[in-house]
């Protein structure tokens, strides 16, 4: 690699991080920043970088690994345990908008090679903005989350065929002509050979690597199978990415799938971060700026037959027309995929220049859009499906009620994943009732069929609330993950009974006083409690009588685990743990001159800030929570735990008094 592409690299590197970094703070997806920096440093742009073939070889990696992440996920069981919406709907709605976008092309192009190209790019959603999205809202379990998912499956499945399509498109030959049979058996027999080499070899060879215990070996060893499956179809005349497709198909049916995915994600991000770079550099905004009103109209006839297209074919497929019209709003965008596809075209000259820019363009367009939409698609549904919507509600309600109408001084328990599932054991095992709600349509449906009383119902509803029977219930068990999803469920509950004992699990410590304040009985912390459980056998081990244990543990908790709230970071706590784990423990030393010396921890101006004193060292000498009259001296040192914001005003409150 010479000098011009390595200064090229750290440029791109560059602008993509300030880039990301600020356009995080308006929610902004880090594909389109990359888009952003590719539209900036182009040829078209300021010109910093050239339309160079080197940095658009080291992109086409990013496309290797996302296909090779995408394998990996591919599950053939999962495949057919959702065939209905994955295969029927999926398959309807690729098969669809492709035929139409690919008529709608040929209209105006007559090439009929151009016109299946561009059909099959039209058809693909955002696999990344869509699941990151929905993530964020706590709807990736809803039911239009899960139409969502099993169509976006679906049409990451429908990039394979095309990825053996548009290689054998090159050349002048017509369509039949190029559609060879030899290319289409060989793609088969490659993709036979490989699975063969997966189940026969790559497996024990796997197991040999991971008994050696080196993490360097292992994650060479999988970057090696990637890559020599994806140079083997590239030599075989198809395209690299469904070689590198091929083999995470190939390693997920290992034991190490999920490391396999932690390790190549680093390579996954860093390349298709560049891959991304490279196709914002294709925009050429002066060609663009004659043809702008092409461009909106292109963009909003995308995102407007796609909503049509997915919300009526999600209602013959049985969904109600609010979930189906949601399920339109949430995939009406165009997709990562449908840049690696255009891309490729573009690597064998089948897009006209003109074609090209125009739909690169209303894709970027309709992604912008995404995030505003899907944050929208609840409130627009309900406008303009309110009579659906309510009914589909009340229908829900129903259901829930007619499970819950023989029941009485039972318990509610909203999250039926791994805890709730727990408790539930032990609710049974007392003869005691409860009824579960969640929103994950595959957990319900495998657990009913179980014989367990678990019903559909988003608990952040008063009306669904009331009929799992809040007002007649024992009490509530919150055990989500979302703490503000569970501030939102204690406040509805409360509305309706201000009795009913609520008890919450948090990942969250931070979140323990706020929790409490909305109205929670019981906060239960993980890992405080992970702690408490861990000390107390350990005691048992020192000799601590039992009744000694049992009284710190009450002591503990009633005191709302203030005793073990905070902890020392350490270098090595990531900026995501640390935002997470918000309160911190820390010291600080009252060198001369500070300002706090002389005075009372009573007199100590906190700023209306939750900031507690733990301890004071002096002289060798540690005390446990200092009163407030104690008396500040030189060199005194003062342990305190807050957030880190909070940490960072005291400290300079106590030094300067500013």
């Amino acid at each position: 690699m010479n000098d011009i592409i390595f200064e090229e690299i750290i440029i791109l590197l560059t602008l993509a991080v300030l880039a990301i970094a600020g356009l995080k703070r308006f929610n902004i997806a880090p594909i389109l920043a990359y888009l952003l920096v590719g539209m900036l440093v182009s040829p078209y742009g300021l010109g910093l970088i050239d339309d160079n073939k080197d940095v658009r070889f080291i992109a086409e990696f990013g496309v290797v690994f996302l296909m090779f992440t995408v394998g990996l996920e591919f599950s053939l069981a999962k495949l057919i345990a959702l065939k209905k919406e994955v295969v029927g709907l999926g398959g309807s709605q690729v098969l669809i908008t492709s035929f139409i976008a690919g008529s709608i092309d040929w209209y105006f192009s007559q090439n009929l090679k151009e016109a299946i190209i561009i059909g099959g790019i039209i058809a693909l959603s955002s696999t990344a903005i869509v699941t990151r999205q929905l993530s964020e809202q706590l709807e990736l379990n809803s039911r239009h989350g899960h139409l969502a998912i099993s169509i976006l499956i679906f049409q990451d499945i429908a990039v394979i065929p095309f990825l053996v399509l548009i290689p054998s498109f090159a050349g002048n030959e017509p369509l039949l002509l190029s559609l060879e049979i030899s290319t289409l058996l060989k793609s088969t027999v490659i993709l036979l050979l490989m699975l063969a080499i997966g189940h026969w070899i790559l497996r024990p060879l796997l197991r040999t690597i991971a008994n050696i215990r080196s993490a360097e070996l292992f994650t060479l060893s999988v970057l090696l199978i990637a890559l020599a499956a994806a140079w083997a179809t590239h030599r075989a005349g198809l395209s690299l990415a469904l070689g590198s497709f091929i083999a995470g198909m190939m390693l997920s049916e290992t034991e190490y799938r999920h490391q396999i995915e932690v390790d190549i994600r680093p390579f996954q991000d860093i390349l298709l971060g560049l891959f991304f770079i490279t196709v914002g550099m294709l925009l050429n905004l002066h060609a663009l700026l004659p043809q702008l009103h092409w461009v909106i109209l292109v963009a909003m006839l995308l995102i407007i037959i796609k909503t049509l297209i997915i919300t009526l074919l999600s209602y013959l497929f049985g969904a109600s027309p609010g979930v189906s019209f949601r399920t339109g709003l949430v995939l009406n965008q165009g997709g990562e995929f449908g840049f690696a596809l255009l891309t490729l075209a573009l690597t064998y000259d089948l897009l006209e220049q003109k074609t090209t820019q125009i739909v690169l363009s209303a894709i970027i367009l309709s992604m912008m859009l995404t995030p505003w939409i899907i944050h929208n698609n609840g409130r627009w549904t309900k406008f303009i499906f309110n009579r659906s919507y309510r009914s589909n509600r009340q229908a829900i309600s129903q259901k829930v009620e007619h499970c819950s109408k023989t029941l009485s001084d039972h318990v509610i328990i909203c999250g039926y994943g791994h805890i709730g599932q727990n408790i539930a054991r032990f609710i049974e095992e007392k003869k005691h009732h409860y009824i579960a709600l969640d929103l994950d349509i595959i957990r319900i449906q495998e657990a009913q069929d179980a014989g367990e009383m678990v019903v559909y119902g988003d608990p952040t509803h008063k009306s669904i609330l009331q009929a799992a029977g809040v007002t007649k219930a024992h009490a509530v068990l919150i055990t989500i993950k979302s703490s503000p999803a569970a501030k939102k469920i204690i406040a509805q509950i409360r509305s309706l009974n201000k009795e009913i004992p609520i008890l919450v699990r948090t990942i969250d410590e931070g979140k323990l006083d706020e929790l409490y304040a909305e109205g929670a009985t019981e906060v239960i912390p993980e890992t405080l409690e992970s702690s408490i459980l861990m000390a107390s056998h350990l005691l048992v081990h020192l000799g601590i009588p039992p009744i000694e244990i049992t009284q710190d543990i009450s002591k503990a908790r009633k005191d709302r685990y203030k005793f073990l709230r905070g902890y020392f970071p350490g270098e090595q706590a990531s900026h995501e743990e640390s935002r997470k784990n918000n309160e911190h423990i820390n010291t600080l030393v009252l060198h001369p001159g500070a300002n706090a010396i002389g005075k009372k921890i009573g007199q100590i101006n906190l700023g209306g800030r939750n900031i507690v004193f733990t301890a004071l060292r002096r002289g060798g000498i540690r005390g446990k929570q200092p009163s407030a009259e104690l008396l500040l001296k030189e060199n005194d040192i003062l342990v305190m735990y807050a957030r880190p914001e909070d940490l960072e005003y005291i400290k300079v409150e106590l030094m300067t008094g500013h």
